[in-house]
C-alpha cells in the first residue's frame, strides 16, 4: 500500500492506493481507502502538509499489515487447456516441514563431515535427506523413494545408483550420525533422558542362505529365514536415542553393554535409569547398570521367584494403595476398583542387593480374567471335537488347560 495524492482546482485529497497486475498482465492501481482533503486533515494531523503525509503513510502500513493477514488469493484455472506431453504438474511439498527438523539436527553438518573423510563425488546430503523425507512420507524401498524424490519442489541431482553407493558410507558412519543427532536434539528441545527404555527386534530376509550378520535364529514373524537382531534405546518420551545391529544367532543379552557404553561414551550421557523386560534383565545386566550413577527397573517373574518370595508375593495382605499408602487387603477391594496397589521388600537372590516391588491392578486383573475365560472356553471345545494338540509350544496355548 501506497500514499497518492490528488489536486484539483479547490481541494488537495489523500488516499491510499494499493498496485497489483490484472488478469491481462498490466500493471494498475485501485484506491482502497479515501483519507480526506488537506484542508480536513490539517486540523486533525497539522500543522503542516508534511505532518499530515507522515500520518498518511502510517495509515498506509497498518493497511498493508491488515491485507497481508486477511490477503486471499485467486488462481484460475482452464479446463479446456490441454496438458503438455512429459510435463510435470504434480509436486511434492510436504518435505519442506521436515526441513526445519532435519538442519535443526545439523544433518547436514555430519554429511560434511562424512563427505570429507572419505573421496566421492555424490550429494551425500541430498540422498541422506530424500532418504528420511521418503521413508516418513512414503515409506517404501530405496528404489521407490528415489522415485518419490523426482517429484520434489527441489528434485535430486544425483542418480539412483549413487543412492545404493552411499548406503555403505552411512552404515560405516552410523555411530557418528547417532551421537551428532542425540547431542543436537536439545536445541529443539529439553531431552528426558534421565530413563532409558531398552527391547530388541528382528527383522527377516527373503532369503535362503545367511549372509553376513544375516543368520539364522529365532524371527518374531516365526518365519524359517535368516534375521537380523536390533537393540534400541529410547528416552523417557519415547524418542528413539541409540540403536544397535547384530547377528540373528546371537543372544540378545549380550547386545546391551557395547550400545551402553557407547552410550556412556560418545552420548555423554551417565545418570539414567534402565528399563527393561525380564528377558533383559539378567543378573549381569543389574550389576552393570548398578555401577556409577545408573539403576535399574526391571520385570521379573513370579513363577521364577524362590518358593519364600513367591508367597509373599501372591499374598493378598500387606498392599498399600498408591494414591495415599493406605495399607489394604486385596481379597477386600470392590470389583470396580481401579486403583493401583503395591508392596516392596528387600531382595538378595545372588549378590546384588535389591528392592522387590509387586504391584497389582485391578482393572488389568479383570482384563486378564476375561482372556482366561475364553481360552478356558478355546479348550472345551478342543475336547468337544477331539482336536488336542501334543505339541504345546506357546505357553499361551489353550490346551495347556487339558491334562
Amino acid at each position: 500500500m501506497k500514499v497518492t495524492t490528488s489536486k484539483s482546482k479547490n481541494a488537495e485529497s489523500f488516499y491510499i492506493s494499493k498496485s497489483f497486475i490484472n488478469d491481462k498482465g498490466v500493471s494498475t492501481s485501485v484506491n482502497v481507502r479515501k483519507l480526506g482533503t488537506l484542508a480536513d486533515l490539517l486540523k486533525k494531523h497539522g500543522p503542516t502538509r508534511d505532518d499530515v503525509m507522515e500520518w498518511a503513510r502510517a495509515e498506509a502500513r497498518l493497511e498493508t499489515q491488515k491485507y497481508k493477514e486477511e490477503k486471499t488469493v485467486n488462481i484460475s484455472f482452464n479446463s479446456n487447456k490441454r496438458l503438455q506431453p512429459q510435463q510435470q504438474v504434480f509436486y511434492r511439498g510436504g518435505y519442506l516441514f521436515l526441513q526445519y527438523f532435519y538442519y535443526k539436527l545439523g544433518l547436514d553438518k555430519v554429511c560434511r563431515k562424512i563427505r570429507d573423510k572419505y573421496s566421492f563425488k555424490f550429494d551425500i546430503n541430498s540422498i541422506l535427506s530424500d532418504l528420511i523425507y521418503s521413508r516418513i512420507l512414503e515409506p517404501s524401498s530405496k528404489r521407490s523413494s528415489y522415485k518419490c524424490a523426482l517429484d520434489f519442489l527441489e528434485p535430486p541431482s544425483y542418480q539412483l545408483h549413487d543412492v545404493y553407493r552411499s548406503l555403505n558410507v552411512l552404515a560405516k558412519e552410523c555411530d557418528l550420525i547417532q551421537s551428532e543427532t542425540y547431542k543436537n536434539s536439545h536445541l529443539l528441545g529439553k531431552r528426558n533422558d534421565k530413563i532409558l527404555f531398552y527391547d530388541c527386534t528382528n527383522y527377516y530376509f527373503e532369503i535362503e542362505d545367511e549372509d553376513g550378520i544375516k543368520k539364522y535364529g529365532k524371527s518374531k514373524e516365526h518365519r524359517p529365514n535368516p534375521i537380523v537382531q536390533m537393540g534400541m534405546f529410547m528416552d523417557g518420551d519415547s524418542i528413539p536415542l541409540a540403536f544397535s545391529l547384530f547377528p540373528g544367532n546371537a543372544n540378545e543379552q549380550t547386545s546391551i553393554k557395547p550400545l551402553e557404553e557407547k552410550i556412556l561414551n560418545e552420548f555423554d550421557c551417565q545418570k539414567f535409569i534402565y528399563c527393561s523386560d525380564a528377558g533383559l534383565g539378567s543378573e549381569k545386566i543389574r550389576k552393570y547398570n548398578h555401577m556409577g550413577e545408573r539403576a535399574f527397573v526391571v520385570t521379573q517373574s513370579i513363577k521364577k521367584l524362590n518358593a519364600q518370595d513367591r508367597q509373599w508375593a501372591l499374598d493378598t495382605k500387606g498392599f498399600k494403595r498408591l494414591s495415599d499408602d493406605k495399607v489394604v487387603d486385596l481379597s477386600e477391594i470392590s470389583r470396580d476398583d481401579e486403583a493401583i496397589y503395591y508392596k516392596d521388600a528387600p531382595y538378595t537372590p545372588k549378590d546384588l542387593s535389591q528392592r522387590l516391588i509387586i504391584t497389582y491392578s485391578p482393572k488389568y486383573a479383570k482384563y486378564q480374567k476375561t482372556i482366561r475365560e475364553k481360552q478356558v472356553d478355546r479348550a472345551k471345545l478342543m475336547l468337544e471335537k477331539g482336536s488336542i494338540k501334543k505339541e504345546r509350544r506357546n505357553p499361551n496355548d489353550p490346551a495347556r488347560f487339558i491334562s
